[in-house]
């Protein structure tokens, strides 16, 4: 238990640069106060004593403002920065080393009960207010930005921006450093301004069309007035 609250301790050290001392850590930080709600209510959940687990996620959400159903599963190195108004739904799943904000919600997109919340690969960073919705899965090593709504399966290594998100490629070295997690969350496309670019693009290339064949038909005018005027004179 000791060893896993270091380890605790230690992601918001590696992870917030506002953390000053492991007193504040302990007294100051309600995204481990959640998570450890969190384990008490799973570890009710798992003995089935449903209502417990339940009553204990309340108090936990009524304490930090952060819910997390007990029958979501997390892995380790998880961290909740601030943490205000984050939902994580009962058929969640999340990997190892995920970092949420404030205002993100994995929330389910049906009323049957089966797999109807996200599963969220290792090393992924979800921005302040984003939804991400249904059974999808977000691919390790992504970030989804601020206040995207993600719908759709993200592959590894992506980057998600947009309502609703629009999947991009991370480009360049893919630096895959557990101890150093990329929370860079705000190096994002600008996927409208890149439509409208390729929309410009795409009016010039018709536009040099036209006058292309503007040139030509001018040409066949002439031939047509005056006749063919080669060095045959036909």
């Amino acid at each position: 238990m000791f060893a896993r609250l270091r380890e605790d301790i230690g992601v918001v050290f590696e992870r917030d640069p506002a953390a000053r001392s492991t007193l504040e850590v302990l007294a100051c930080y309600p995204g481990l106060h959640a998570q450890w709600f969190y384990r008490l209510a799973h570890w009710c959940w798992l003995r089935r004593l449903r209502f417990l687990a339940r009553f204990v996620s309340h108090l936990g959400r009524f304490f930090t403002g952060i819910e997390i159903h007990p029958g979501a599963t997390i892995g380790r190195g998880f961290f909740i920065d601030h943490g205000m108004g984050v939902v994580v739904g009962e058929t969640a799943e999340i990997g190892e080393n995920v970092t949420l904000y404030h205002g993100v919600t994995l929330g389910g997109v049906s009323w049957r009960k089966e797999k109807r919340h996200p599963t969220v690969g290792d090393h992924v960073v979800v921005g302040a207010g984003a939804k991400v919705l249904g059974p999808i899965t977000i691919g390790a090593h992504s970030r989804i930005g601020a206040n995207s709504v993600v719908v759709k399966d993200v592959e590894p290594h992506s980057v998600v921006v947009g309502v609703p998100g629009r999947v991009r490629h991370r480009a360049g070295a893919l630096v895959e450093d557990a101890q150093h997690e990329d929370l860079q969350h705000n190096v994002l496309h600008d996927t409208t301004m890149e439509l409208l670019q390729q929309i410009a693009a795409r009016l010039d290339a018709v536009e040099a069309e036209l006058v292309q064949e503007e040139i030509h038909l001018d040409a066949q005018k002439v031939v047509e007035q005056n006749g063919y005027q080669g060095p045959w004179g036909i």
